[in-house]
């Protein structure tokens, strides 16, 4: 009798493994790079079975064919690769706000890895991204991602079709929202850095002997970082009210 159910049961488990691993691999907060394989392994087969608990009745049979087993194992590795993505893609608000700031304030070419974007970056993004990944696990914003993940067999039953259009078209709207809330985020800094440099342009034209760039250098900087300070607060609460209303929509 144990023979007969250790099949179903085991395949079940892994096919609920296979979506939420591909998702702990691209998530923010949950599956940097930062933390540990072992660790990401670890949570990703601890949620894996907490989740094949509440939605084991809604594992379909095992097929007899490998060929529609290796299908269904792809589908499962594509939905949750998507859902991830999907939401990996809002930290970029953060990643263009730091852009425009140190571009503005004089850091642009102060250059570090960035383990969010996993990729060469302006510090100041960096730090931003840094931060936002704080605040998710600060704000228990995490544990809206770990909802997504069970919500997601609602939204997308094992077995169902592909929905690449909408996926699409959901890239593109969080690529959209993301780019407006870092602009947003940058607007105090493109204002002052056009003030800041017109400034300095009249003052090279009143004064040639003058040596600009060594006066201008550290006061943009000193500028930069007291602007920084006035609207770092406000910026970084923009930023988790924004991910929670796009985390909201993986919730059922």
């Amino acid at each position: 009798m144990f023979s007969q159910y250790l099949p179903q049961e085991v395949f079940g488990f892994l096919l609920i493994f296979t979506r939420l691993g591909a998702m702990f691999t691209v998530l923010p907060a949950l599956g940097e790079t930062a933390v540990a394989p072992r660790i990401r392994l670890s949570m990703a087969l601890g949620v894996s079975l907490l989740v094949y608990i509440v939605v084991r009745s809604d594992i379909p049979v095992m097929p007899d064919q490998p060929l529609l087993l290796f299908i269904l194992v792809l589908k499962e590795v594509a939905i949750g690769l998507m859902i991830g993505m999907s939401i990996r893609l809002l930290m970029s608000a953060l990643h263009v706000a730091g852009t425009i700031i140190a571009m503005n304030s004089g850091l642009a070419t102060a250059q570090a890895f960035d383990p969010v974007q996993g990729a060469q970056s302006a510090q100041m993004g960096s730090f931003l991204t840094l931060m936002g990944t704080t605040l998710i696990l600060v704000t228990d914003l995490h544990h809206m991602m770990i909802g997504a993940m069970h919500d997601s067999y609602k939204l997308f039953p094992i077995g169902s079709e592909l929905m690449l259009n909408d996926f699409a078209q959901r890239v593109l709207d969080t690529v959209e929202n993301s780019f407006r809330l870092g602009l947003q985020i940058g607007t105090p800094f493109i204002v002052y850095g056009l003030i800041f440099n017109i400034g300095l342009g009249i003052l090279a034209r009143l004064m040639p002997q003058l040596q600009v760039f060594f006066i201008a250098m550290p006061l943009n900087i000193m500028m930069g970082f007291l602007i920084l300070i006035i609207v770092l607060a406000a910026a970084m609460a923009w930023f988790t009210q924004y991910m929670e209303n796009s985390l909201s929509l993986f919730l059922v």
